[in-house]
């Protein structure tokens, strides 16, 4: 199992200098994966978990790409409905071809209202929109040209390259826990990326739902790649209540090995 770090590209410590060291702490420490979060417009609904400076996923990961070596980047998540598609696959692909293939992208239709208001995007639709730009970019990264005539978005003869280096292309990561998420994530996604989720749902009620709409779709069953928040403690932290991370190094060694044993690859 790789296990990798939600690099902090927010806040008052985010400072060039800041993200260049814990990148090569993060790359010298052994792990496998670096990854950044995103949002475009600071809104006081994103500004209240997410304090300024916020440097932009994009262009940071384009730099963290020259700045480390051999460690996979990428996104936890990039907010889909905020950026046109093409934008997307053209700037993931190019990072990918720059890093040597080493680029993940990970998807979210997002939360903050405000923000969709400041980016003119309608709030109530992001989830379409979302289906329809992951179609938009798997396209782009598999064909030098391509044309789409969707809801959202229409083009023709749209050149793409250079295409992704990873082929058939970069693992897309889908986020979200509804089901509307997961057959998402069946229908367009490499890997299932939740976020915090306590063992014995994931384990007892998560993954099984996630096993029954791929049944459904009659695709196969994404990985599993969660993203859980590590808080060390002194005392235990009762099992009914954490989300795993949370406890003991004992208790977050136990949640590391139970998802090894689920099968995560991340």
């Amino acid at each position: 199992m790789k296990v990798g770090v939600n690099l902090i590209n927010f806040g008052p410590s985010a400072k060039p200098e800041n993200l260049r060291r814990w990148a090569t702490l993060t790359e010298d420490l052994g792990y496998h994966l670096l990854m950044t979060s995103g949002h475009v417009a600071m809104t006081p609904d994103v500004q209240a978990r997410f304090p300024a400076p916020f440097y932009e996923p994009l262009s940071t990961l384009g730099w963290l790409a020259g700045v480390t070596r051999n460690i996979a980047i990428g996104a936890t998540v990039i907010i889909l409905p905020y950026r046109n598609p093409l934008e997307i696959a053209r700037a993931f692909a190019n990072i990918d071809q720059l890093s040597g293939g080493r680029c993940i992208l990970g998807v979210g239709v997002g939360w903050a209202q405000q923000e969709f208001e400041a980016l003119g995007i309608p709030f109530n639709k992001r989830g379409a929109i979302s289906s329809e730009y992951l179609a938009v970019i798997k396209q782009a990264w598999t064909e030098e040209k391509s044309s789409f005539d969707g809801e959202f978005i229409q083009f023709s003869n749209v050149h793409n390259a250079p295409l992704p280096a990873q082929k058939p292309h970069p693992p897309i990561w889908v986020g979200g826990g509804s089901d509307a998420a997961l057959r998402r994530t069946v229908r367009y996604g490499d890997g299932w990326h939740p976020i915090r989720p306590k063992l014995a749902e994931f384990r007892d009620v998560d993954i099984p739902r996630l096993q029954r709409i791929a049944d459904e779709e009659q695709m196969p069953m994404p990985q599993l790649c969660p993203r859980i928040r590590l808080r060390l403690m002194d005392s235990p932290m009762p099992e009914d209540t954490r989300h795993m991370g949370e406890g003991t190094i004992d208790q977050a060694k136990a949640d590391m090995a139970a998802l090894a044993e689920l099968g995560c690859p991340h």
